[in-house]
């Protein structure tokens, strides 16, 4: 049967977020992905609970320039959201991988957020030769076994109410998210962006998914940090925002260990998303990285 045809959904702010919707087929499920402006590809990863919408102010400031990428991954945002799916991280890094060959892209600078760092820097390792650069906004790639603030973490992972507040209480846009900012909360119409995608609770796997991810695949994770060499040589940027309760501010300088020359920068005040946080800082300084003569020289 055709695919049902598309339209905007009634709670999205097209001021806020007025790009063309693209639609990408892979193992039985439709990925909807932003793909903006021409030129040098930026390939945009989010995580959890979040959607392309997060990347909306940079995109919309560098697309004059670059060609922007966005993809929602399977159980976010716009793209489909089976209550019945693979959500393991290897499965996300097999349909990310299927877009970037259906598009063809190379030479990519890759911009990861939380959950979309471990997922694309997964794909970079096997496919060093279409990365230019990267640029890491409070992510990860190793395992967090023995870290203090992981180990408190681990005990409402394992709770049995988890999947209760999860799927009925829609807990993680509703709750974690806004507790994950800093300094600047965000506004209800914000807030509304993202917790409308997971409309009822047969829409929040993804998300469900990704926290069990937290609890179970430490040693996915370990072995990316294994790798972390097979990056080393690659330029890149890391932005951190100071007051993120998520990843802690010790986290940030593990980044050094994989990239060497890494240029590094703290936002004070800004929390877990610092896109939304300090949007506009957040695209200067990539647009300063992009522009660096070590970052044009070819490679």
């Amino acid at each position: 049967m055709p695919a049902t045809p598309y339209t905007h959904p009634d709670w999205l702010d097209r001021s806020e977020y007025p790009f063309a919707p693209h639609f990408f087929e892979t193992d039985g499920h439709r990925l909807h992905y932003v793909d903006e402006g021409t030129g040098e590809v930026l390939l945009f990863v989010h995580g959890t609970p979040a959607w392309s919408f997060d990347w909306r102010a940079q995109i919309r400031a560098l697309s004059g320039q670059y060609r922007c990428i966005a993809p929602d991954l399977l159980g976010f945002g716009l793209s489909d959201k089976p209550f019945t799916a693979d959500y393991s991280l290897e499965a996300h890094l097999f349909r990310l991988d299927a877009l970037i060959n259906s598009l063809a892209l190379r030479n990519i600078t890759l911009v990861v957020h939380d959950f979309g760092g471990p997922i694309a820097l997964t794909w970079a390792l096997r496919h060093t030769e279409k990365v230019k650069g990267v640029v890491v906004l409070n992510s990860w790639m190793w395992s967090s076994t023995g870290d203090p603030d992981y180990e408190k973490l681990r005990r409402v992972l394992k709770s049995p109410v988890l999947p209760f507040l999860y799927r009925q209480l829609n807990f993680s846009p509703r709750f974690l998210l806004p507790a994950s900012f800093g300094r600047q909360k965000p506004s209800k119409n914000l807030m509304r962006h993202y917790h409308k995608p997971f409309a009822d609770n047969k829409q929040r796997e993804g998300a469900l998914a990704f926290a069990r991810a937290l609890l179970h695949d430490q040693p996915w994770f370990d072995q990316l940090w294994q790798q972390r060499t097979l990056l080393a040589q690659l330029p890149a940027l890391i932005i951190w925002g100071e007051a993120d309760p998520v990843i802690g501010l010790h986290q940030r300088d593990r980044w050094k260990q994989v990239f060497p020359n890494a240029r590094t920068e703290t936002l004070a005040g800004a929390g877990h998303f610092p896109q939304e946080e300090a949007a506009e800082t957040v695209k200067a300084l990539i647009e300063q990285f992009l522009h660096a003569p070590d970052f044009r020289t070819p490679r």
